[in-house]
């Protein structure tokens, strides 16, 4: 049997674990040999007890919350050798002009500081040679209509990352950043959101939204030894939207 992509005998953190892309993460990651602890801000542990995790509650907006969940993982296993910093939210569709300056606050709270919170309170307790892998966006690579404060602050995330990565580079911990467009979760799927949605479906040159198992592997391919060259990055699980729009969706627009 192959040891490609193992991770036996690692402690993986993962924050927004409970669901969607931070739950698939762990369950490849337990599947790969590892120990992990998944986080959450409602009461998983009835599901970390189902799948072999351990479960620590986190509001990974407050920075207390994010250095207790390093302590304590490092406190249970002895070390931590990858964090993932998963945890997101959207709070406001909107154009910018009619935007409440308060989206951009609970956006940052959580989709900005809480990757700042899990690097700063996980690294000191991490081993060196480790790996952070931290979940943006598409929209931290482009601009999106109605979508200033979520853009803003995963924008802020490829930022954090690549200075992370070139801080952190002399102990061998590498951090990357993976930036998806809309993931088949619950976050996705609201009412505000299919517009959204539809438009990707159009638009995506592979025709589809992605799924978390989809981008959970990524997270499993950057969380293993095989890929120890990989710093820095901002790596894009999207269909092709960054490469351009669908030919379907060109016909249309040109058609017009």
């Amino acid at each position: 049997m192959s040891d490609f992509f193992s991770l036996k005998d690692k402690v993986a953190v993962i924050t927004g674990g409970t669901s969607g892309i931070g739950l698939e993460a762990a369950k490849r990651f337990l599947a790969a040999g590892a120990k992990v602890v998944i986080s959450g801000r409602k009461d998983g542990t009835a599901l970390a007890d189902e799948i072999g995790a351990s479960f620590e509650q986190v509001d990974v907006s407050s920075e207390e919350s994010v250095k207790l969940l390093m302590e304590q993982a490092h406190g249970t296993y002895g070390k931590i050798d990858v964090i993932v910093n998963n945890a997101g939210a959207n709070f406001g569709y909107n154009v910018l002009m009619d935007t409440d300056i308060v989206d951009f606050d609970k956006n940052f709270n959580i989709n900005t500081k809480g990757v700042v919170f899990g690097i700063k309170h996980g690294v000191p307790l991490m081993n060196d040679g480790g790996s952070i892998i931290n979940v943006s966006s598409a929209a931290g690579l482009q601009g999106v209509a109605y979508l200033a404060p979520y853009v803003a602050s995963k924008w802020a995330v490829v930022g954090i990352t690549r200075t992370a990565a070139v801080e952190l580079g002399d102990r061998g911990i590498r951090v990357n950043v993976i930036c998806t467009t809309s993931v088949n979760t619950p976050m996705a799927n609201t009412p505000d959101g299919q517009p959204q949605l539809r438009m990707e479906r159009k638009a995506v040159p592979l025709g589809r939204i992605s799924e978390p198992e989809e981008v959970a592997a990524l997270i499993h391919f950057l969380a293993s030894t095989d890929c120890n060259f990989i710093n820095g990055q901002a790596i894009a699980v999207d269909g092709g939207f960054t490469a351009g729009m669908s030919i379907n969706a060109y016909n249309t627009l040109a058609a017009e």
